[in-house]
């Protein structure tokens, strides 16, 4: 597995006085460093050793979230008055409440 594949992020510690890059796939993962770019490069480097050691030792290794399929459906439970008021939001638009919904989600 390419660990540059996965999803990396940067940003500012304020109580760190540095920089911390994270990965997604890998949520215990972290590496901070006074470099933004040093951040990420250190941490892809410590991804590609955590790769080499889950497969040495016949471990699920996480699929990079750009490699992974979805169903473009999901279910959300909310609550009746929420429901209700969700579904006459979308008739005053003279929408479905699915686009409706996917307008809300896209704009947020």
């Amino acid at each position: 597995m390419n660990p540059e594949k996965y999803t990396y992020q940067v940003s500012w510690s304020e109580e760190d006085q540095e920089y911390v890059a994270t990965v997604l796939e890998f949520p215990s993962l972290s590496w901070l460093a006074p470099d933004r770019q040093e951040a990420e490069n250190s941490l892809v480097e410590l991804v590609a050793d955590v790769l080499e050691d889950m497969a040495d030792n016949a471990e699920t290794i996480p699929v990079p979230l750009g490699e992974r399929s979805y169903s473009g459906k999901f279910n959300v439970r909310t609550p009746r008055s929420l429901h209700r008021r969700l579904v006459m939001e979308a008739q005053a638009e003279g929408v479905s409440l699915n686009a409706w919904i996917n307008q809300k989600l896209a704009s947020a």
